[in-house]
């Protein structure tokens, strides 16, 4: 019998950091507190033990640590896909470990963490996940100096044997997928009232709770899995579901038992990536058998989201980089583990983008559009299209809104026409249709159609350009060449290279002589293609058409600092606007009609050699064809009728028109990044209800907060507000309406403030206030802000009398994480807070201590703008106030749904802004009282409420 390997731990200090000192376990066993400044002297050269480098670092004030045994990365090679938040109490939970209770137990629990880990590795030595880990880690050592090399191959008990397959190469040992072949016909039968009681019974089990709030709404979901009676009618419920009903499991139980009833599955749609991935997790109580969960639930994403192992192969040949080798080789270890591939919000360790940079990961995913589909030599082992057939024979497919809507303006997309949707977060409709219907001319849109036509023109990149992607068919097809020739000359017309930096400068800075090489053989076709640059540059017309809209922008645009995004209205035009509008739409159509012939042709292919086409040949060349349509034609399409627009007489004040066009000019960090043209629908619900409502045959739109709170006393006001925001009243059949309230008692359970003496207007009043409350509760609150820039400046005031009172403070926007790591951190440090905007409340579900305070800076009304401004006119009925009131009411009443997501939950819910309208107010919980009181008392009453359970 074979000895087990020995563990071989690291001779380190532990350090655990505060904010501006550290607590140091040194491997003698002395525990020390260090003041920042003097953690190099302490240390003397020696790497540390710790969870997350970059954040402790930081909130040491202290530069990044040159080399330093990181537990969380010795968590991702030894526990690949498994979830944990990245600090020392996140990884004591995911290893079953007791919480510390300080910074001086968690640093005598690092060393225990690294040997936990080690001698879980070396238990799974023999599994096939393993095989080639110590070769792995040997290359991590050779490559990168990984400091964890060593105990990894001691636990290993060696492994540098030659592997049978390259560690990084993982394709190799992925499965192919495949094809289910074409879908059957789906059956029509309902599932009635009763039947969906039962179903949620059966997936409850024998003594649960008994909740009968979520048996009647899960009785009225059942209503929008009829048969459809006629062609664009589908059953649309409208279903109201307050906090701790248990929607979630009461529209599975409908949705399941029609999905497997019919055979095709149900789209189960949600906003936020936390919401996806708490359905797919509550979906384990319907499915416990992870095979057959794996078989009748799949998560849809859009391509942007997964792994492409393309990318990470062209990637492999940067390995050799320091700053490369390890994060690949954690994503290695990620890709064998997986479920499917998801690198944003699915079980991919976030924090591996903290610790390693964005530019190490996100190059990995399809962000740019430039997958060849079926033309990719990794396309059989492609976690989308996995991801793609098994969806097509899943019963529940949990996807979000923005691809939902993408499909459907793509006619069914890759997925096909789903026949039955269940939209959760349904108050969100509104602003995803807003996204995903509309459209701006600017010049990242633009030069991403130049890159995506033309390929890489400057520096490493795999952006192949359309030469490269119809290349093999081209051989094969001599007629593809001049139209093919034609868009690609046409695609000069957008902008180049260094459009950003000529946005903002004159004519005569932007195309000034080119520095013209020397004579000479070599230097001929440099000169050429310098002068050929320079030119194409100062006659592009889309840049002229971008500098003229910058123009108008700022001459009509008020004066401010010059840090945020401006933008005016579109008429009247200024002088060079209409010339220039007329060039560029000349030179669009000139890249539209080559590329519609190249796609015609590719098409006429298709039916013209039906018999002699091999399979590989058609489905490259409909790919190459659906590609040119959705990527250039549709884009280039909507961009020239929003030109042709431009020559239409301006609309009359108060007349209403489908579309809100107007001009903006967008800064970050106070740089001009970007201008342009943008159009929205006016009712953004309008095409949602074109392309996904009406031709499906049932919807549920389901939330806490469908309806106005404000409009309580007249309920067929509110209900048709609801049924305008999700797009129902634009339907045929009319919508049912279900209402179900929630079980929990706000009035016992929670406490709403309003804060009379803070001036929201100053920035260190707000934060003081902030602190005081956050202290008061002993941690574990929320503090929302509407502003990022006051939301920083909070921060720097708060973080260090909370962090000196033992209460971490995060935030968004500062600390380098994603917002799901940020919640999944609230989450487990329960005495932490947490600073966000509007992004992070939507994606916050923390039940339990660790949400117990609610801080709103101010009222959060809509931001004011041009598109606001219109609707708010012809939208709001008559009451552009109560149509500001409602989205106010809106966020309000979404934010306080927060604090209680449990029977025995206690929150409180603070507003430091003393001017808020009462009728504001009325979105809150029917019960809970809101006073109006000093700072001072009510920081008396939150510590005395949260003190007691």
């Amino acid at each position: 019998m074979a000895l087990p390997p020995r563990l071989l731990l690291p001779d380190a200090p532990a350090l655990i950091a505060g904010h501006g000192r550290a607590t140091l376990l040194t491997p003698d066993g002395e525990l020390l507190e260090v003041p920042s400044a003097g953690l190099r002297r302490a240390l003397d050269g020696a790497p540390p033990l710790l969870v997350h480098g970059p954040a402790t670092a930081r909130r040491l004030d202290l530069p990044r640590f040159d080399a330093c045994f990181d537990l969380l990365e010795l968590f991702a090679f030894c526990l690949p896909a498994r979830p944990a938040a990245p600090t020392p109490r996140g990884l004591a939970l995911a290893l079953d470990l007791d919480a510390p209770a300080d910074d001086a137990a968690a640093a005598a629990l690092l060393p225990e963490m690294a040997t936990i880990l080690l001698r879980r590795l070396a238990a799974g030595r023999t599994q096939p996940m393993n095989r080639d880990a110590g070769m792995l880690a040997a290359q991590l050592k050779k490559a990168a100096a990984w400091p964890w090399a060593d105990s990894v191959l001691a636990a290993l008990g060696g492994g540098e044997e030659k592997p049978s397959l390259d560690p990084y190469k993982v394709w190799r040992r992925l499965p192919d997928w495949e094809d289910p072949g074409p879908a059957q016909p789906p059956a029509s039968f309902d599932v009635s009232p009763n039947e969906a009681r039962a179903r949620l019974g059966h997936i409850l089990g024998e003594g649960a709770e008994q909740r009968p709030q979520q048996a009647d709404y899960a009785s009225a979901a059942a209503g929008a899995f009829a048969p459809r009676a006629d062609q664009g009618s589908p059953h649309v419920v409208l279903a109201e579901a307050g906090t701790g009903t248990g929607k979630t499991l009461g529209y599975i139980a409908p949705a399941s038992l029609w999905a497997e009833r019919n055979g095709a599955p149900v789209w189960i749609s949600t906003f936020t990536r936390n919401l996806q991935r708490q359905i797919d997790q509550e979906l384990g109580r319907l499915y416990p058998d992870p095979e057959e969960r794996r078989r009748r639930v799949v998560v849809r994403k859009g391509r942007e989201n997964y792994l492409c192992l393309l990318n990470m192969e062209e990637m492999l040949g940067q390995a050799g980089h320091p700053d490369l080798a390890v994060p690949l080789g954690l994503v290695a270890r990620w890709a064998l583990a997986t479920r499917d591939g998801d690198l944003m919000g699915g079980d991919f360790p976030g924090w591996i983008v903290e610790l390693h940079g964005p530019a190490a990961i996100w190059p990995l995913a399809d962000r740019r559009g430039e997958c060849i589909r079926s033309a990719c030599p990794r396309y059989k082992q492609c976690y989308v299209e996995h991801s793609i057939r098994r969806a097509r024979t899943a019963s529940l497919v949990v996807a979000n809104h923005a691809l939902v809507m993408v499909q459907a303006a793509l006619g069914g997309g890759e997925d096909g026409r789903p026949l039955r949707y269940v939209f959760d977060e349904g108050h969100h409709l509104f602003d995803a249709a807003d996204a995903a219907f509309s459209a701006a001319i600017s010049g990242a849109e633009t030069a991403e159609l130049r890159r995506w036509l033309l390929g890489a023109e400057g520096g490493r990149s795999r952006a192949r350009g359309l030469r490269r992607r119809i290349e093999e068919l081209a051989g094969d097809i001599p007629e593809l060449l001049a139209p093919m020739e034609a868009a690609l000359q046409a695609a000069r017309a957008l902008p180049g290279l260094g459009w950003v930096t000529r946005l903002s400068e004159g004519p005569r800075e932007d195309y000034g002589e080119p520095t013209i090489p020397p004579p000479g053989d070599a230097a001929r076709d440099d000169r050429r293609r310098l002068s050929e640059a320079a030119a194409e540059r100062q006659a592009n017309p889309t840049e002229l058409f971008l500098r003229a809209v910058r123009r108008q922008v700022l001459a009509r645009a008020p004066e401010e600092e010059g840090t945020y995004d401006v933008e005016c209205d579109l008429h009247p035009l200024g002088e060079d606007i209409p010339e220039a509008a007329e060039a560029l739409e000349r030179a669009l159509k000139r890249v539209e009609e080559p590329l519609a012939s190249l796609r015609d042709r590719l098409m006429a292919r298709l039916e013209d050699e039906v018999e002699e086409l091999e399979t590989g040949d058609r489905i490259r060349i409909e790919t190459a064809a659906k590609g040119i349509e959705r990527r250039a034609l549709m884009p280039l399409k909507a961009w020239q009728a929003m030109l042709r627009a431009l020559r239409e007489p301006p609309a009359l004040p108060g007349v209403r028109r489908d579309f809100v066009d107007w001009l903006a000019l967008t800064r970050r960090e106070g740089r001009e990044v970007d201008a342009g043209l943008h159009r929205h629908w006016l009712d953004p619900t309008t095409p949602f209800a074109l392309a996904v409502a009406a031709p499906s045959h049932g919807m549920l739109i389901t939330s806490a907060t469908l309806r106005d709170a404000g409009l309580a006393e007249d309920q067929e006001a509110a209900w048709t507000a609801a049924e305008a925001r999700t797009g129902a009243s634009h339907l045929s059949a009319p919508a049912i309406r279900a209402a179900v309230a929630s079980p929990f008692d706000y009035a016992a359970r929670t406490r709403a403030f309003v804060v009379t003496d803070v001036d929201k207007a100053r920035n260190g009043q707000v934060a003081a206030a902030m602190q005081a409350l956050f202290q008061a509760s002993g941690g574990g609150g929320l503090g929302l802000f509407t502003a990022i820039r006051r939301l920083r400046d909070s921060f720097r005031h708060m973080a260090p009398g909370l962090e000196a009172a033992g209460i971490p403070l995060y935030a968004q926007h500062v600390d380098a994480m994603d917002n799901a790591t940020l919640v999944d951190v609230f989450r487990a440090e329960e005495n932490s807070c947490l600073l966000g905007t509007d992004a992070m409340r939507d994606g916050v579900d923390v039940p339990g201590r660790s949400l117990r305070l609610l801080v709103f800076d101010r009222v959060p009304w809509p931001r004011p703008s041009i598109l606001h401004r219109e609707r708010r006119i012809h939208l709001s009925g008559g009451e552009p106030k109560a149509y500001d009131d409602a989205q106010a009411r809106h966020r309000l009443r979404q934010a306080f749904g927060r604090l209680i997501r449990r029977h025995d939950d206690r929150g409180v819910f603070v507003l430091l802004d003393r001017s808020c309208p009462t009728r504001l107010l009325a979105g809150l919980p029917e019960g809970v009282p809101v006073r109006r009181l000093g700072l001072a008392q009510v920081v008396a009453e939150t510590r005395d409420f949260l003190s007691h359970p």
